[in-house]
């Protein structure tokens, strides 16, 4: 019962001392221990790392997760080491949705088809958001946590203990000077020199965990490098599932047309196509029509057909192929990546094709598949 009650109030008396001093260092009346230039290079540079990792940690998270009701559940689940429930992401839920509603609506008319392809793909994206949110969780947001939960409370709480080492030591080297009497002198530098060595011992411990931020920088940086390839990966698994789409659809593309619901009235039977014909301005070369729905269109049909049109005068440009392309039909031309072609457009083209030549094959190419050349 004696040692405790003597142990706190040794503890007491310590903490008074550290008050005093630190008080008076603020005040301008009492000498402070500087550290070294090198030292104090070294702690700048550890809050720096802490404050930017905290940062990233947080926006990465942000970045993978927008919900803040989501990223706090996850929180919570960590917290409690629990795992984490899946979770649908939006691209799964949409579908969900345009699945049920093709079936809803009819899964062989135009809008269901197309509905139910989009939806694939929606799903496809879903799953390479899930898989891209997964692996950057576990090569890129873990480590930052590891490094801000375990090495630098480590560094936070040795930094600690060294503050009070100096200013226990800066409250000894006071005493020393105040202190008259021969006895209470031998006594003060007796205390100093104890106080000396926990400091420069403290001090070197709190130096080697800061130096040790050199090797965080190091594998924060292999962290970094696996991020950018998880995310190089998400976004080029959904640029080919966007073009896979995209020509899928346009493959029967051509068949809204004739094939859709008109919601409109149909056309009088007493206004004949080459009256409407007429009334439009006539274009150079080749006229653009619009196409009726249920009424022939020979001039149409014609620049649908490239085998049967010459190329312009000018307006002809060289062009790379990024991708292999599989020809639909006969109307379009089958490309290889890499190789060069002749592609030029006509009036009335759907904008997202154009018209492509080698040799003396000819036929239609999507743009997106294309590298313009000037």
């Amino acid at each position: 019962m004696d040692f405790n009650v003597k142990k706190l109030a040794s503890d007491a008396g310590v903490f008074f001392s550290r008050a005093v001093q630190f008080t008076e260092e603020k005040l301008g009346q009492a000498e402070k221990t500087e550290l070294d230039a090198h030292f104090e290079n070294l702690l700048a540079r550890a809050d720096c790392t802490k404050n930017w990792t905290e940062k990233i940690l947080r926006q990465t998270e942000v970045l993978l997760q927008p919900n803040p009701s989501a990223r706090v559940e996850e929180f919570l689940y960590e917290k409690l080491d629990r795992k984490v429930p899946s979770r649908v992401t939006n691209g799964e839920l949409l579908a969900q949705y345009m699945t049920e509603a093709a079936n809803d609506f009819g899964p062989g008319t135009p809008y269901g088809k197309t509905l139910i392809k989009v939806g694939e793909t929606q799903r496809r994206l879903g799953a390479a958001e899930r898989d891209f949110i997964h692996s950057a969780s576990i090569n890129f947001l873990t480590p930052l946590r590891n490094f801000l939960e375990g090495d630098w409370r480590t560094i936070s709480k040795e930094r600690r203990i060294l503050q009070n080492r100096r200013l226990d030591l800066d409250a000894c080297k006071a005493r020393l000077k105040k202190a008259k009497a021969a006895e209470a002198k031998a006594a003060a530098e007796h205390e100093l020199r104890l106080t000396q060595t926990e400091f420069d011992r403290q001090a070197e411990v709190t130096r080697l965990l800061l130096e040790g931020i050199s090797s965080t920088h190091v594998n924060h940086l292999r962290c970094l490098h696996e991020f950018v390839e998880s995310q190089t990966n998400y976004y080029a698994h959904c640029y080919q599932y966007m073009l896979d789409l995209q020509k899928q659809l346009g493959r029967f593309s051509g068949t809204f047309v004739g094939n859709a619901e008109s919601t409109s009235p149909p056309p009088a039977a007493t206004s004949p196509p080459a009256v409407a014909a007429a009334t439009l301005p006539a274009v150079p070369t080749i006229p653009v029509v619009p196409t009726i729905v249920g009424v022939p269109n020979t001039v149409a049909e014609s620049v649908l057909n490239p085998n049967e049109v010459k190329p312009p005068a000018s307006g002809t440009r060289k062009a790379r192929v990024l991708y292999d392309y599989e020809a639909a039909d006969s109307t379009e031309l089958a490309l290889l990546a890499d190789e060069m072609i002749t592609v030029y457009s006509l009036p009335g083209m759907d904008p997202d094709w154009l018209i492509g030549e080698r040799g003396n094959q000819k036929g239609k190419v999507p743009v997106t598949y294309l590298e313009l050349l000037s």
